[in-house]
């Protein structure tokens, strides 16, 4: 059963329509609320900058490579905005096969922590194509299964989306990646659910990965992977190993209290208790920071932005922007629950960024074609519902 529904639409020749008619279909809540997303993770890598002692201006610094990432995802923002998405349907199979080479080549030359072979060095910024292959992948499968839209009760149709998706999955595992693999699966079965697919064969599938739950555990997780995991069941088992990043967090985020210590005044990360405090747990900088007013609003901004995301797909006149909708929800909606799950401790730890918060510019600039290819939809369908 699904939960998005294509609104039927008089197709409109674009060529035809003008300027104002471009604009005024254009979905402006949806790029604002993005932006103020946006502007707090920007506030976030100025606090971790100022309180290291760097100059926020200096070209090393976080904050200066923030803004250069936001500005360049502005551009690309655009750029995605502009271009037909309709083409993309086109180049689905080029789409999927550049996905798995990028994926490909960052197990070659990509470096990282501990053996990790995550980021490819693009000047003086450094990229991580694991991200970009999450809207990759959201191309790849909402082309596939609208064209196949009449067959979603086929358990032959959700088995080939799972085999589209098995290859990226294996190679992001190969980096490791266990925060991004997991993400990949989230977006896999959000799209099913929200095409249509059959209950009854997701219910089956869904037990069937439950199933080998053992087998993960004993031939595919790494030991730090186990640890990670199991260090949220009880933190104060090891509270100077793999307790620690949770209990600091937990800190953290109790610390900020209702309007939170003021930005760059928080001082589990001032004192360097708190680890990566602008990646995996900036929301625990957040919530030291600007306290439960500050928490509390990055919830509503990622809500308000999630209904636009669903309003773009339901007033799709083609089931690919539907779906398409579908998958960047399932995305968004995904990391937000389990990134905040895990800051304060009810979910494992998995290294799964909090969008548009966590410093990367990967992450923005992948969220900025998502985005982006929602606002191209939007401009070539009826006019935007406010």
């Amino acid at each position: 059963m699904g939960v998005l529904k294509a609104e039927p639409a008089k197709v409109q020749d674009w060529a035809t329509r003008s300027v104002g008619a471009y604009w005024r279909a254009y979905d402006v809540q949806l790029a604002i609320y993005a932006l103020l997303l946006a502007g707090l993770g920007l506030a976030m890598s100025y606090s971790s900058t100022v309180v290291t002692g760097v100059n926020p201006l200096d070209p090393s610094s976080n904050f200066l490579r923030g803004l250069v990432w936001t500005a360049i995802a502005v551009v690309v923002f655009l750029a995605a905005t502009f271009f037909d998405y309709k083409w993309l349907k086109t180049f689905t199979w080029p789409i999927y096969f550049v996905n798995l080479g990028l994926l490909a080549l960052s197990l070659v030359i990509g470096t990282g922590v501990g053996g990790t072979a995550r980021w490819i060095a693009i000047g003086p910024l450094q990229f991580q194509f694991s991200e970009l292959a999450k809207i990759l992948m959201i191309v790849v499968l909402a082309s596939y299964l609208a064209e196949r839209h009449d067959r979603l009760g086929s358990i032959r149709v959700i088995l080939g989306a799972c085999v589209l998706m098995v290859p990226t999955w294996v190679l992001v595992m190969l980096q490791p990646d266990l925060g991004t693999s997991l993400v990949l699966a989230g977006i896999l079965a959000g799209m099913l659910f929200m095409s249509g697919a059959s209950m009854k064969w997701l219910t089956i599938m869904a037990g069937f990965v439950i199933a080998m739950i053992p087998v993960a555990w004993t031939y595919i997780l790494r030991d730090y992977q186990k640890q990670r995991l199991l260090s949220f069941l009880n933190p104060a088992s090891d509270p100077q190993g793999a307790g620690y990043q949770l209990l600091q967090s937990q800190i953290a985020v109790g610390s900020g209290g209702v309007f939170g210590k003021g930005l760059t005044n928080g001082t589990q990360d001032t004192l360097a208790f708190l680890p990566v405090g602008d990646t995996d747990f900036a929301f625990a900088r957040l919530a030291e920071e600007l306290g439960f007013i500050g928490a509390i609003l990055v919830f509503a901004l990622f809500i308000v932005l999630l209904w636009r995301v669903l309003m773009a797909g339901y007033r799709s006149q083609d089931r690919f922007g539907t779906i398409f909708a579908a998958g960047i929800g399932s995305m968004l909606l995904f990391q937000l629950v389990v990134n905040v799950g895990m800051v304060i401790g009810l979910l494992p730890i998995t290294g799964i960024p909090l969008p548009f918060i966590t410093r990367g510019g990967a992450s923005l600039i992948s969220l900025a074609i998502g985005l982006g290819i929602l606002q191209s939809i939007n401009i070539r369908q009826s006019r935007a519902e406010w």
